[in-house]
């Protein structure tokens, strides 16, 4: 019976990791739906290349870093030889906390899509899957440093982030928040006394819609395999994530005046915010957290675009920024009894542990994305821009035009 238990918690969390890996397809059609289609070849190149790149960042480095078990080598430095003798659950908790890893640098690709080179990103992919994801995982889920058990003692509840509001989403929207500040807007996008200069629609309704889907569907193997065991798993969970959903939905769609580019990525608002507390708070409280969150993006959105002058091309940080940090602090509000929820949260465990995320985010891709601007250079020249990412880059066209 133990065996057949093992066995049914490796086939689980394997089911989990495919769920998720696929949403790395929902990732590249929801850029290549929104960028120009002279970038459109750049974004599914981008993300194909850093998931690879994030898979062996991960690996031999990350994974160790959070989890104190480095694969590739042992802690001598020698190389493994009995990478058989590991479980099999876990390589496939490897692998599916590597899809979480790599949705950072997804993440991040859409924020600075269409003037980015291709190269300098990778090695920026490398090290912040590396190093600066795997140091705030290990001290939201891995209890590292001893920082959950101080909040724990202090207020009643360690930081609670049961999917990656902020440990993934959060994390990922301020890295990408400061790669954009980095990197700079679009050539022409702003006057000079900083008003919008040229919009940019999305090229392709269709594709953002189907990579939107992609994402929404692998979200229930996102949250509802977070448990990582089969006795973990919580109906309430599919059902927060189903009601936040919705919501995300209903108010991306009436306060974004039915725009497709902010109803389809309504539901991924209410999902980024929900990640947080979907195992302790009621379906009634998922449903307000993801009509907040909808409403949220759209207005970020549209805020950072205009006010701030900050050329985040598919939002990633209204969307998985500030939507994650929404979720975290919701998971404490209507965690909590009195609301409905199962308790076992702490407000101020969660702005701490909120804090700290985007903290770890801000100072870890300040000193990645500055290192590299300086080194190795971040955009592509003028004349690139203008002719786009496919043809500067990858020397083809979405579409090559037909031969008569």
């Amino acid at each position: 019976m133990e065996q057949l238990t093992t066995s049914i918690d490796v086939l689980f969390i394997l089911l989990g990791a495919i769920l998720v890996l696929f949403m790395h397809a929902g990732f590249a059609f929801l850029e290549v739906g929104t960028v120009q289609h002279k970038n459109q070849v750049n974004a599914l190149v981008k993300i194909m290349s850093d998931l690879a790149v994030s898979t062996v960042a991960y690996f031999f480095v990350g994974y160790g870093i959070a989890y104190g078990v480095f694969l590739g080598f042992n802690i001598d430095g020698a190389l493994t030889t009995a990478m058989t003798e590991r479980s099999g659950y876990d390589l496939v908790k490897f692998f599916f906390l590597m899809t979480f890893a790599a949705a950072i640098p997804a993440i991040v690709s859409g924020g600075i899509a269409e003037r980015a080179r291709f190269y300098p990103q990778l090695v920026a992919t490398f090290f912040i899957v590396a190093l600066v994801y795997p140091f705030f995982e290990g001290i939201a889920w891995n209890g590292n440093f001893g920082i959950q058990d101080y909040l724990e003692s202090t207020y009643g509840a360690p930081f609670h982030d049961f999917a990656g509001s902020v440990v993934v989403h959060g994390v990922g929207g301020w890295i990408a928040f400061i790669a954009v500040i980095v990197l700079g807007a679009r050539t022409g996008r702003y006057t000079k006394d900083g008003h919008i200069n040229q919009n940019h629609p999305p090229s392709s309704i269709p594709f953002l819609a189907l990579g939107a889907w992609i994402l929404t569907v692998g979200w229930f193997g996102f949250n509802v395999m977070s448990a990582q065991q089969v006795e973990g798993i919580q109906g309430l969970v599919a059902v927060n994530s189903l009601m936040a959903m919705a919501g995300g939905i209903l108010a991306a769609t009436f306060i974004g005046k039915q725009d497709p580019g902010f109803v389809h990525n309504g539901p991924l608002a209410g999902l980024v915010a929900i990640c947080a507390g979907s195992d302790v708070v009621s379906p009634l409280g998922a449903l307000v957290i993801g009509v907040v969150a909808g409403a949220l993006f759209v207005k970020a959105f549209t805020w950072t675009q205009k006010h701030l002058r900050v050329d985040d091309v598919l939002g990633v940080w209204a969307l998985h920024g500030l939507c994650g940090v929404w979720g975290a602090i919701a998971a404490g509000i209507f965690g909590s009894v009195a609301l409905g929820g199962l308790g076992g949260v702490a407000m101020e465990s969660q702005l701490i542990g909120t804090i700290m995320g985007i903290s770890v985010a801000v100072l870890g891709a300040g000193l990645v994305y500055g290192l590299i601007k300086v080194t190795m250079g971040l955009r592509l020249t003028q004349e690139e821009e203008y002719d786009g990412a496919d043809l500067s880059i990858h020397r083809i066209r979405a579409n090559p035009p037909q031969e008569s």
